[in-house]
C-alpha cells in the first residue's frame, strides 16, 4: 500500500487493483462522496468518475481527480487509474500555446540563420522576434507554474479524496 501512495505523491497518476466488482467500486465510491459532500462533488458511474473540490469561486485552474475504473480479465481483479490535474480544456490550451510558440520561434530563426547563410538583410526583425517568442514560451511555462501553485491546496484535498476513498481496498499484485 505505501507504494501505491508514494506513486500518488510523486506523480500526478496512479494506477491499482482491488477484488471489488466495478459496480461495488462505484457504490463505495458514491457513498464516500455523499458521506464528503460538503467539500467534494463530481460525477460518478460503472467505468469513470471525476471528482472535484467544491469552492468558494469556480476558477480556470481548477483541478479534479479523474478515475478510470476497468476490468481486467487476465488478474480477474479491478483496476483503478486515477489522475490528478486540471481539466483536459486546460492541458489542451496550455499545449496548443506550446506548440504555437514553438513554431513560430523555429520559424524566426530559421529565417535568421538563412539569411545569415546567404548573405542577405531580408529579414533583420527574425531575431528579434524569435527572443520575443521565446519571452512568450517563458510567460507560459510561468502561468502554468502559477495556476500549479493556486491549486494547491485543492490538489491536496484531491489527493486525500484518492487515499480515503481508494486505498482501503487495495489489493496487492
Amino acid at each position: 500500500m505505501s507504494e501505491t501512495l508514494n506513486h500518488i505523491r510523486n506523480r500526478p497518476r496512479f494506477k491499482l487493483y482491488t477484488n471489488l466488482s466495478l459496480e461495488e467500486y462505484e457504490v463505495n465510491l458514491r457513498k464516500y462522496l455523499n458521506d464528503n459532500k460538503d467539500k467534494f462533488y463530481g460525477n460518478i458511474n460503472k467505468e469513470v468518475a471525476t471528482i472535484y473540490v467544491k469552492m468558494k469561486e469556480d476558477n480556470y485552474w481548477k483541478p479534479n481527480l479523474a478515475l478510470r475504473i476497468e476490468k481486467d480479465d487476465e488478474t480477474e481483479t479491478t483496476v483503478i487509474r486515477g489522475i490528478f490535474g486540471p481539466s483536459s480544456a486546460v492541458w489542451t490550451f496550455f499545449m496548443f500555446l506550446y506548440f504555437l510558440f514553438t513554431i513560430a520561434w523555429m520559424t524566426f530563426f530559421t529565417l535568421y540563420y538563412v539569411e545569415k547563410q546567404i548573405k542577405t538583410n531580408n529579414y533583420p526583425w527574425a531575431l528579434p522576434c524569435s527572443f520575443v517568442v521565446l519571452v512568450f514560451i517563458g510567460l507560459t511555462y510561468f502561468a502554468a507554474r502559477f495556476g500549479q501553485l493556486k491549486a494547491k491546496n485543492e490538489m491536496m484535498e484531491l489527493r486525500k479524496f484518492a487515499e480515503e476513498s481508494t486505498l482501503p481496498f487495495e489489493k496487492d499484485i
